[in-house]
């Protein structure tokens, strides 16, 4: 149990930690981006939230759009994963990032294949 405990405030610590980060650079999208993963361990919910407040103040940041398409995934929400991996498609086509467009096209179809 003490383990549990001690786990759990590691990560309350690690929260408010990354919340101060954002807090004192929210112009940063990696602030937003760190906080989200955090999130993403505990508290879905929260973590959508996150991720969505990044693509409206960041929408180029293109990892965005893997980890939220994978936490609709999770959560059923299949028709959002299949948008948002569609939306970082496009975004990382424009970028030429194309070890992001890879990994983004095969989660799309992925999402397909399993629905």
């Amino acid at each position: 149990m003490f383990l549990i405990v001690n786990l759990n405030l590691t990560m309350a610590s690690r929260i408010e930690q990354l919340q101060q980060f954002v807090n004192e650079d929210p112009t940063d999208p990696f602030n937003l981006y760190a906080l989200a993963l955090e999130y993403q361990k505990t508290d879905e919910r929260s973590a959508v939230d996150i991720f969505n407040r990044l693509l409206l103040e960041h929408a180029e940041y293109v990892p965005t759009y893997y980890h939220l398409g994978k936490l609709y995934q999770e959560l059923t929400e299949i028709e959002k994963a299949l948008h948002v991996f569609e939306q970082g498609i496009e975004v990382a086509r424009k970028q030429n990032d194309l070890k992001a467009l890879r990994e983004l096209q095969a989660a799309r179809q992925e999402l397909l294949f399993d629905h």
